[in-house]
C-alpha cells in the first residue's frame, strides 16, 4: 500500500470540516516543499524531506494539530500568538485560526537549509 493512501484513509475518516481543513494543510505543504515525501508515522500524516521528518499533522478529539520538525519553528512563533503551542506544535479548531503563510515560509525555509 502507498504513503499516500495512507494519508488518504487518514483524513477520509475525518469528519467534513476536519477533512477540509488538513487537506488544504496537505495542499499547502506539496506546494511549498514538492519534494516532500508522505508517510504515515506515530498514527499521523508524516511529510519528510531527504529521509528526516519535515512536518506532520493530525485531528484530536478537541484540535487539529500541526507538527513542525525544524529548530527555524521559534524564530516565527510571534505568528502563532493566540494558539496553544508547543516546543514544536500548534494547535487549532479552524484551519482560519492558523497562519497559513507563516507556516509556508517555516517550511520552506526548512527545506531550503536541508538543500544546502
Amino acid at each position: 500500500m502507498s504513503a499516500e493512501t495512507d494519508v488518504d484513509r487518514y483524513l477520509s475518516c475525518l469528519d467534513a470540516e476536519r477533512r477540509a481543513a488538513l487537506s488544504a494543510l496537505r495542499a499547502l505543504i506539496r506546494r511549498v516543499v514538492p519534494a516532500a515525501v508522505e508517510c504515515v508515522r506515530y498514527r499521523m500524516p508524516t511529510c519528510e524531506f531527504k529521509g528526516s521528518p519535515l512536518c506532520a499533522f493530525a485531528a484530536r478529539k478537541q484540535y487539529m494539530s500541526l507538527y513542525i520538525h525544524t529548530r527555524l519553528f521559534p524564530k516565527y512563533k510571534e505568528h502563532f500568538k493566540g494558539l496553544s503551542m508547543g516546543k514544536e506544535c500548534v494547535r487549532f479548531r479552524r484551519l482560519e485560526e492558523l497562519p497559513l503563510e507563516a507556516v509556508g515560509q517555516i517550511l520552506d525555509e526548512a527545506a531550503y537549509v536541508e538543500r544546502a
